[in-house]
């Protein structure tokens, strides 16, 4: 533990050195002449969280000790789990690290009563005279029943009975939960007859049909295994107590579930494969990434080697992360590696990774050749130089301006003292700005950020991050959560008043979100745009389901192709552009084997 704790402090001393100076000054980023004329909306996003009702302030009981899961949670979850069509919200809350009668010992007090607990939003999406949306939240959780008092870290959504309500998983330093959506706004605690049940450190999860029976699996990351018995003790830069590094702590087991069909999960971690090798998880996303139509698993650690879990079918998996390059650094040495996303970033068909990292190595972003080989080609394209000052968290790819390319967010705080903001009294010193990066051309990067909005100017503790259309105008919203701060609701200003769009929601015979089904978008004299429809990535959160197109200024498409995860394949014309449009599997004029 001493070694592990040496290399930690060494490595943050260098790069704490580097970027003291810009900590201070780097919310405030000045514009090149280039970006004042160029004529781009200066604030592309408005937190909206107060004017929409989202009062939540995440509290993770904090008494000075610096017990390492304080400043690793939380996530939240975008969901429509009332089937209204629009995007309710559900945040997971921390809690107190001991007795629950200290929770007056914590150094940031709980905002609301005891005990802490998740909270669910419920969107009551109010329509104008005018047309325009406006989204107004009520806070719902007592009614719902729901009751997450855990130590709470992260969330993913699915119908994983095939009911067509969506329901909820939370992952906690604990036990996690699975919570059935029982419909009328209800839910009801299935852990233990599910057998989804995780006890230990779980951050991300994701529902996953792996086996493309119709019916959604489920991966559960595992983190590292803190307890107060093998408690820790870790020196900052300046020898003074900090936060420990996850080398400090041995790896917990991934798991597995299947899917029986009953309401029921069986854990299939042994048979699948896929408990032969953990480094300790903190992002998760599922795609395919070899495009052989069955999906696969990318699972993200911190300090440790990546994973690719690639589909071998029958039920098993196989990690080819070293073979594939994701696994490690350029110069071959494991990254921290947190939040991940999948998308087609250079719009040639194939999936490429988004990670973000710790401050001093860059967010990584791994460009596919179709075959699931990957090269970092951060440097390249834009993506290094500015998210190298950084540690992020909530990462994605999301198309902010609806010009058919996907843009790049992410999130960030520190997990070491910033020595420059303890100085300057900082209670907690690990506060860090967002990073905006727009996709340019086929995948190359500017930084952005100034043109954000004043939540980028922001210095904040930032973890979770959930993507989706919050106000159901046609392009992506961002929620994010703060450790010991308020979440921000990054209301995306640009609307449907600049460029065109398509939206679809993506439904099997149940009526659940397919999750897994990707779309091919035809336009004439265009390249064809591929997107996901997913709830899992970023991290510890759940994004929209629904498949979201920027189309620019063309008007036109030739034809719409999903490829459902059973590996039908069904073609559809006349869909109309600027709204959203439910397509079901079976439903079309056209069909392909």
């Amino acid at each position: 533990m001493k070694g592990h704790s040496r290399l930690w402090s060494t490595r943050r001393i260098m790069t704490t050195i580097f970027v003291a100076a810009l900590i201070l000054i780097g919310a405030y980023i000045p514009l090149s002449s280039s970006e004042e004329n160029s004529g781009r909306k200066q604030h592309v996003f408005s937190d909206r969280a107060a004017e929409f009702g989202i009062d939540f302030v995440h509290f993770n009981g904090m008494t000075g000790k610096h017990y390492y899961p304080e400043m690793v949670g939380s996530g939240a979850a975008l969901l429509d789990f009332d089937n209204d069509s629009d995007l309710d919200i559900l945040i997971v809350q921390g809690s107190i690290l001991g007795p629950r009668d200290s929770l007056g010992d914590a150094l940031f007090p709980l905002q609301g009563p005891p005990p802490p607990k998740a909270r669910l939003f419920r969107n009551d999406l109010q329509v104008t005279p005018i047309g325009a949306t406006n989204p107004k939240f009520t806070d719902v959780t007592d009614r719902s029943g729901i009751q997450a008092t855990g130590y709470g870290m992260g969330t993913v959504t699915g119908d994983y009975n095939n009911d067509g309500l969506v329901d909820i998983y939370i992952t906690n330093l604990g036990h996690n939960q699975m919570w059935r959506n029982k419909g009328y706004g209800k839910f009801v605690n299935v852990t233990e007859e599910t057998g989804a049940d995780v006890a230990g450190w779980s951050v991300s999860a994701a529902f996953v049909d792996f086996d493309r029976d119709g019916w959604l699996d489920l991966f559960v990351g595992q983190y590292v295994n803190f307890s107060f018995s093998n408690l820790k003790k870790c020196p900052s830069a300046t020898g003074a107590e900090d936060y420990c590094g996850p080398l400090a702590y041995e790896p917990l087991p991934n798991r597995l579930f299947r899917n029986r069909r009953d309401g029921t999960f069986e854990d299939v971690t042994g048979k699948s494969g896929v408990g032969r090798e953990f480094y300790g998880a903190l992002g998760v996303v599922c795609a395919d990434f070899n495009g052989d139509g069955w999906t696969d698993i990318f699972v993200a650690n911190d300090e440790r080697p990546n994973l690719l879990w690639v589909n071998q079918r029958g039920g098993a998996f196989r990690n080819e992360a070293l073979l594939a390059g994701c696994a490690l650094s350029k110069d071959g040495l494991a990254q921290s590696c947190m939040g991940v996303d999948a998308g087609d970033v250079d719009n040639d068909g194939d999936e490429d990774l988004i990670i973000s990292n710790l401050m001093g190595e860059y967010a990584t972003l791994y460009i596919n050749d179709g075959k699931a080989l990957f090269e970092d080609r951060s440097s390249e394209q834009g993506v290094a130089t500015p998210t190298s000052s950084f540690t992020g968290f909530g990462a994605g790819f999301f198309d902010y301006d609806n010009d058919g390319s996907l843009d790049i967010l992410v999130v960030n705080g520190e997990v070491k003292t910033i020595e420059a903001l303890a100085r300057s009294g900082d209670r907690y010193p690990l506060r860090q700005r967002k990073v905006l990066l727009h996709n340019v051309a086929s995948g190359r990067f500017e930084d952005v950020t100034a043109h954000g909005g004043e939540a980028f100017q922001l210095l904040e503790v930032s973890r979770g991050a959930a993507f989706g259309d919050i106000d159901n105008d046609g392009d992506i919203d961002v929620l994010v959560v703060n450790n010991n701060g308020a979440v921000r609701m990054l209301v995306n200003n640009l609307g449907d008043a600049q460029q065109h769009w398509l939206g679809l929601r993506l439904l099997g015979k149940s009526n659940r979100d397919m999750l897994g089904a990707r779309v091919a978008l035809h336009r004439p004299n265009l390249p064809t745009l591929w997107r996901r429809a997913h709830s899992d990535g970023s991290y510890a959160s759940a994004n929209d389901p629904r498949v979201l197109f920027g189309l620019g200024r063309s008007k036109e498409l030739t034809k719409i192709q999903v490829y459902w995860p059973s590996g039908q394949v069904e073609d559809w014309t006349g869909v109309q552009i600027d709204r959203y449009t439910a397509l079901r599997e079976g439903t079309s004029n056209t069909r392909q084997p």
